[in-house]
């Protein structure tokens, strides 16, 4: 599922395809909305939100799209055929450009006064201009049986991390993703840790992809995302992976050493 970077540089490509201009063209291919009419209307701005996307327009409406796993945001030309068939939920479109909505996960169409129905549950934004790491940190704390692993996905805490950065964070702290909440540390230690996570996506949002080793090259950006059972690039254990707790969605957890340790991994 893209992150709050990927998801931060979609709007910006958005704002830069739609901003300041009015629609000549607004196709909701879902029921809900089949109906809906934005023609005529001026984009006022997009916003990501964590990994949500917020469309306002003039008249105090506000389109809501999630990417979710597969989605993704298409700019072309206006009057170039747009091919996708069933795939594509929305397109919204100006006298120069159009944005051709595929599988998004989410489509909804509010009132911009009520879009807390839709972000509201959301914890502090990672990129947003509400970051708060001891909100974020606090947040943590109420469930401190809960493994960190879990925790940090938990968008109800923070808003934005994913499993690329989540893996990268805490091999970066020397933590285990097994290890519980409250083993981590106090509440100043998971500030501590979400600060760091909002250094690295901050370094990445305006860049081709999330890189922490320093080395953009293929195969050598990440420490230990994507690299399961192979040697960690600092004490050569392989790289385990496992199923978090619950089987949630994206519930896998990444980490250097046996999967089982009781103390955080030696490296880097």
């Amino acid at each position: 599922m893209p992150e709050g970077d990927a998801v931060y540089r979609t709007a910006k490509t958005l704002r830069a395809a739609l901003d300041g201009r009015a629609l000549t063209r607004s196709d909701f291919r879902v029921p809900r909305h089949a109906t809906a009419d934005l023609r005529g209307r001026r984009v006022l701005s997009t916003e990501s939100r964590g990994k949500h996307l917020l469309t306002r327009v003039e008249g105090g409406l506000t389109v809501h799209t999630h990417l979710r796993m597969d989605g993704s945001w298409r700019i072309h030309p206006t009057g170039r055929p747009v091919r996708g068939g069933d795939v594509i939920r929305l397109i919204l479109a100006n006298a120069e450009w159009q944005a051709v909505g595929v599988r998004l996960g989410m489509v909804d169409l509010l009132p911009t006064a009520r879009e807390d129905q839709v972000v509201g549950h959301l914890g502090p934004d990672l990129l947003g201009a509400d970051w708060d790491a001891e909100r974020a940190a606090a947040n943590l704390a109420r469930e401190p049986g809960r493994t960190i692993g879990e925790a940090l996905l938990d968008q109800r805490n923070l808003a934005g991390i994913g499993t690329i950065w989540r893996a990268e964070t805490l091999f970066l702290a020397r933590l285990s993703p097994w290890r519980d909440v409250g083993a981590v540390g106090s509440v100043a230690d998971l500030a501590e840790l979400v600060e760091l996570a909002h250094r690295l996506m901050e370094s990445s949002k305006e860049g081709p992809g999330p890189v922490t080793t320093g080395d953009p090259r293929p195969g050598r950006a990440m420490w230990v995302y994507g690299r399961a059972r192979r040697p960690c690039r600092v004490c050569g254990n392989p790289v385990v992976v496992k199923r978090s707790a619950h089987n949630q969605p994206n519930g896998w957890s990444t980490g250097a050493g046996p999967a089982n340790r009781a103390r955080p991994p030696p490296c880097p």
